[in-house]
């Protein structure tokens, strides 16, 4: 099993930044990639951003390119989320994401409210 924990989630004015963390507990060997999705009120949860734990390579979603930065430490199992220039449609509960052997794993979500 894995566990997934995040922190960093808060409220910011627009144009604000915030950074969040996502640390990995368990069974982290077989990590193929971890991301980061949100879902806003009443909307579907969407990809945001993810990384590739071998290589290092890096998504997002058109929405956020140039805005969002995605990172990770392997040595600690943890992957950051850089959010600058933050929108009020940017709000929503971002979840942490990792693939690994195939299964999806989530954790519980931080909120990340932005004021116009």
């Amino acid at each position: 099993q894995v566990q997934l924990v995040e922190s960093g989630g808060g409220l910011v004015q627009a144009g604000g930044s915030l950074r969040l963390s996502c640390e990995a507990s368990g069974r982290t060997s077989s990590t193929h990639s971890m991301g980061w999705f949100r879902q806003a009120p009443g909307k579907e949860r969407e990809f945001v951003a993810a990384i590739r734990w071998s290589g290092g390579w890096t998504y997002y979603a058109d929405s956020v390119k140039g805005r969002f930065t995605i990172s990770r430490d392997n040595a600690k199992n943890t992957v950051y989320l850089q959010m600058n220039s933050l929108k009020p449609e940017d709000r929503a509960v971002y979840l942490c994401n990792l693939v690994a052997e195939g299964k999806h794993y989530w954790g519980q979500g931080t909120q990340v409210t932005v004021s116009s």
